[in-house]
């Protein structure tokens, strides 16, 4: 099974509204050499090379220890990831490596833990928490979803250097408002947890955004969800980039970097996170973004628009996440059954399974599910090749059928 790609992603976010769920980007042609972003690069392309890091202002192959040292004066760097695919975050954790060999003082930002979470990181700050008692007590699948292990090299360095975590994300019911209500209607305790300073519609930004949904032909979103979606994403860049700069400017001294780690959809063309704050910052901003040098669909990416991201990063073509997944959106907290199914990726185990959009997943390998993140929390301990019983509950009567956690062998 390939990893989660825009369609499936998309498709979760049309298949129930009220759910919200980051954008992550992957590369698609239509998207990769879009006109936009800085006016001094974007007239170009320049090449994405297999484990090449390409500096766009110059077209230079740099390692990274000399893409270190180019970040000598950028105070922030964002760094675009895919949740789940593990050489995103072996780039993110090489980067950091390197910054901190460089001599640099490296902060860390979030897009995991709301901002309201930051007492979870202060106790891994400052040792109070194990590694097991950090993914129990700081609700890390709770938080996030994605497995601890895909980020675990980053923590446990972090951890031996000396270098702290920061919240930065959005609390989700805030987000929600954003989405449902609008900027204007949001009650005075949810807009307290606006930055001070949003910068709302950008052709740019709204063109790029758009583009995401436009390739998948299936997914037919009315233009007030779109325009809700949009606000929402408007509000993940402008916490998440002023948050990150705030805890840059309070914790950090005059040699030191802010790392945010944040999905790649928040930083593409430097129209996310980085355009909400530029106004504010006196620093320089500067963004990397891994790219995959076989598109979604297959096709070779050779070249990308040199206005995507400060540094590229070209990996190779991920077949298979390293970790399973159902792939089914539940509907949660939201109804009477939380564990009904709203969404069921193609190609996904669960089709494989035939688990189907309506059933009511009550359990899996014996443990009740209450909601997407229970389920996500107890998929951790699967690997591929596994098997575990699910008991799901389907025109009103209760079933058990064998998940296999199998990969698709490749055409």
């Amino acid at each position: 099974m390939k990893n989660e790609n825009l369609k499936s992603v998309t498709s979760r976010l049309a298949a129930s509204l009220a759910l919200i769920v980051p954008l992550v980007v992957m590369a698609d042609q239509a998207v990769l050499h879009m006109e936009i972003g800085d006016p001094a690069r974007k007239g170009r392309e320049i090449p994405v090379v297999l484990d090449g890091i390409t500096d766009t202002a110059t077209g230079e192959l740099v390692t990274p220890e000399e893409m270190a040292k180019r970040l000598a004066d950028t105070g922030i760097l964002f760094i675009g990831e895919n949740h789940t695919n593990q050489e995103f975050h072996d780039v993110q954790f090489r980067t950091i490596r390197a910054l901190r060999e460089a001599g640099r003082e490296v902060l860390i930002g979030l897009e995991m833990f709301p901002y309201t979470a930051q007492p979870l990181l202060d106790n891994w700050n400052s040792g109070r928490y194990t590694e097991d008692g950090f993914v129990e007590l700081a609700d890390w699948y709770d938080n996030w979803g994605y497995h601890w292990n895909y980020y675990r090299n980053i923590f446990m360095y972090a951890r031996k250097h000396g270098i702290n975590f920061y919240a930065v994300n959005s609390p989700r019911d805030v987000v929600k408002s954003v989405r449902t209500k609008g900027f204007e209607n949001l009650t005075e305790e949810e807009a307290a947890h606006l930055p001070p300073k949003l910068d709302g519609n950008d052709d740019e930004h709204q063109r790029m955004y758009r583009a995401f949904f436009d390739k998948d032909d299936a997914l037919h979103m009315s233009e007030s969800a779109l325009e809700g979606l949009y606000r929402a994403q408007t509000m993940w860049d402008a916490t998440m980039g002023w948050n990150a700069m705030q805890a840059l400017k309070q914790h950090g001294g005059p040699n030191a970097i802010m790392v945010v780690l944040i999905g790649a959809g928040h930083v593409t063309f430097g129209l996310g996170s980085e355009r909400q704050i530029a106004a504010h910052y006196d620093g320089k901003i500067s963004s990397l973004v891994p790219l995959t040098v076989v598109d979604d669909d297959g096709e070779p990416v050779k070249t990308v628009r040199a206005s995507y991201a400060s540094f590229v990063w070209g990996l190779p073509e991920e077949l298979y996440t390293v970790y399973p997944s159902m792939g089914v959106s539940l509907m949660g907290s939201l109804g009477k059954e939380p564990g009904q199914i709203i969404q069921v990726s193609e190609e996904s185990v669960a089709e494989r399974a035939g688990l189907k959009v309506g059933d009511v997943l009550l359990s899996l390998g014996g443990v009740p599910i209450s909601s997407d993140n229970s389920l996500r929390k107890l998929m951790a301990d699967y690997r591929w090749g596994d098997v575990a019983k699910a008991v799901i509950r389907r025109d009103g009567e209760e079933t058990g059928i064998d998940i296999n956690f199998r990969r698709v062998p490749p055409e």
